[in-house]
């Protein structure tokens, strides 16, 4: 006969000898999940905070904007337009973004502007920078920083009012199609008229080719003669490292219907991204006043001996704006 034991009884741990849950990597979770809730909070009242400054500026802007060009001496008509198209409401807020880019991003520095006379005045500029930002500067200057404050018109090229919205906004923003005849119009208006005598040659130049004048026109010499309009000088530095060209293929330009194709270290490789130009230091330069007298029908050779007075001119007054600046962006 098999006798069995009974079995034994099971202990019964003691409270102090029982696990105990761990509780430190429960409060660790909650104290990390607790911080990045904080982290977010503070983040987030950032972002309001700098959202907030940012719509406080541009209404500041807008106001700005909206005061200085009341001011302007350009005649309108009871609907609000001149003989050409342009529209001061449609100018305010064209002008507000250009304004934002003078005031925070390119942070223009203007010399000069008391250059700037009365009534007609050609202004006469080198051109860069792939974009004519350069042109949106100056004339965001000529309203912000002028007294009275002006308008610039300007000379646009014959393929832009191709482009469909381009070819409303230029005009209802004050620029014409660049021909003699309109130029002539605006300067008897009494208009500041802008004019790029270099073109595209300089607007598409490679880094290499930068601050190197190209070869001017001689249109705006023979309408300064014509309708006895001074010429001011006008030099931009920080237009031209903007956007670095490395290239400009004219050829797949002209099959896009475009006078040129920039290529730069981030265009077109990085798409829409590329067409933000780099936050490089601006300063604008307005020389005094040049009057030139003469026969506006006289021959090339005596129209380029002051056509290169200006150019000359100009060249100086860039040469000093390069020597005072620290870099691209100071």
């Amino acid at each position: 006969m098999i006798c069995r034991m009974p079995p034994r009884p099971r202990r019964v741990p003691s409270s102090a000898a029982r696990p105990r849950p761990d509780h430190g990597l429960l409060d660790t979770a909650i104290e990390v999940v607790g911080g990045a809730i904080g982290a977010a909070s503070g983040v987030l009242e950032r972002v309001g905070a700098v959202a907030d400054t940012v719509a406080a500026q541009i209404s500041a802007m807008d106001r700005e904007l909206r005061d200085r060009l009341a001011r302007i001496p350009t005649t309108v008509n009871e609907f609000g337009y001149d003989p050409f198209g342009f529209n001061p409401d449609t100018t305010r807020r064209a002008l507000l973004g250009a304004a934002l880019l003078y005031r925070y991003w390119f942070r223009v520095e203007t010399h000069g502007i008391e250059h700037l006379p009365a009534g007609r005045v050609l202004l006469i500029a080198n051109h860069g920078g792939q974009i004519a930002l350069d042109g949106a500067m100056i004339g965001v200057a000529c309203v912000l920083e002028a007294d009275p404050p002006r308008i610039i018109r300007g000379m646009a090229e014959y393929w832009l009012p191709t482009l469909p919205w381009v070819n409303v906004m230029m005009v209802r923003t004050g620029s014409v199609v660049g021909t003699p005849r309109n130029c002539a119009e605006l300067l008897e208006r009494g208009e500041c008229v802008i004019a790029f005598p270099e073109g595209v040659r300089g607007m598409n130049k490679t880094y290499w080719e930068r601050y190197q004048l190209q070869e001017f026109g001689h249109g705006f010499m023979r309408l300064a003669l014509a309708t006895g309009t001074p010429i001011v000088p006008v030099a931009v530095v920080g237009a031209e490292e903007q956007y670095p060209g490395l290239a400009n293929l004219r050829g797949l330009g002209r099959l896009l219907g475009m006078p040129a194709f920039p290529v730069t270290p981030f265009w077109p490789w990085l798409g829409l991204l590329g067409t933000i130009p780099l936050p490089t230091k601006y300063r604008i330069y307005f020389g005094e006043p040049m009057q030139f007298t003469g026969d506006p029908h006289d021959e090339d050779e005596v129209i380029a001996e002051q056509v290169d007075t200006v150019k000359r001119r100009i060249a100086a007054m860039i040469a000093r704006g390069l020597a005072a600046r620290r870099s691209w962006f100071f």
